[in-house]
């Protein structure tokens, strides 16, 4: 029978944002993140993609000088990923933590991104950690785990991409303190797309226009707006030299449907502020 070992926990050194990230805050999230915080509430990060929503969690992150243990959750994503499993390594087998696991126990942040995305269990193990027990039960170990004090839960939602089947329960979303994140106000995603592609002002300036007048189109059939993220894609590609049709039609036509009369209704909305010939 071979012997059963425990892992060492990794260095939480691994999970430290090491520099500040640029974030501008659309409102009072910053306060309210570290408000929650202080007081060991949970919170959920509520808005669409590209929002600024991880951003936000890695600044955060930094400020508080925590490490920070990121989930992409997906259909497969189950309970045993997040806690850990026992592997055979050699003659023995061995535990590995999850980085649900890692944080509880180093008092980190773990931030579960498009919580309702993974499996039914994983409600089951994040609910005693959500209130005032703040613990995980390791059902393959047999053994509770209580959170260190600096331990804190965030996971991610984005409503506009959930159907019935995928709406989180109210048993669940009500554990969370919520901090909604949409789309930033013009001036404020000007500034951001500025910073982060160095582009002009001017340029990052048609830029949100532009991706405000797409976002219009949610109304017609697009299935979501252009984000923040993408416009700071197309700055970049065409700060890089790209003709203006190649980069606009990379990152703010074609992520965003297929539908063939809805990028000719991008493309036009596009040709009002730049030239595509």
């Amino acid at each position: 029978m071979p012997d059963l070992q425990q892992s060492d926990i990794l260095d939480d050194e691994n999970f430290r944002v090491e520099n500040e990230p640029f974030y501008l805050p659309q409102g009072e999230e910053i306060d309210l993140f570290q408000v929650a915080y202080q007081n060991k509430l949970p919170v959920m990060l509520v808005g669409p993609t590209g929002s600024g929503k991880t951003r936000l969690i890695e600044y955060m992150a930094w400020k508080l000088g925590r490490p920070l243990y990121t989930v992409a959750c997906h259909s497969d994503l189950g309970a045993g990923d997040l806690t850990g499993r026992y592997i055979i390594k050699g003659d023995a087998v061995q535990w590995i933590d999850g980085p649900l696991s890692m944080a509880v126990k180093n008092g980190g942040i773990a931030y579960l991104d498009e919580v309702v995305e993974a499996r039914k269990d994983v409600s089951v193990v994040i609910h005693p950690l959500t209130d005032h027990r703040r613990y995980m039960v390791l059902e393959k170990q047999g053994r509770i785990y209580r959170a260190k004090e600096t331990f804190m839960l965030v996971v991610s939602y984005n409503p506009h991409y959930q159907s019935i089947v995928k709406e989180l329960k109210p048993s669940t979303r009500q554990r969370f303190l919520s901090v909604v994140l949409n789309w930033p106000e013009s001036d404020l995603e000007t500034r951001i797309i500025h910073q982060e592609a160095g582009v002009d002002h001017a340029v990052a300036e048609k830029l949100v226009k532009a991706g405000n007048k797409i976002r219009n189109l949610v109304d017609q059939g697009l299935e979501e707006g252009v984000s923040t993220r993408e416009l700071i894609y197309a700055a970049t590609l065409l700060k890089s030299g790209l003709s203006r049709r190649a980069a606009l039609s990379a990152t703010m036509v074609t992520p965003l449907t297929y539908d063939q009369d809805l990028q000719l209704s991008i493309l036009e909305v596009l040709k009002n502020y730049f030239d595509l010939s």
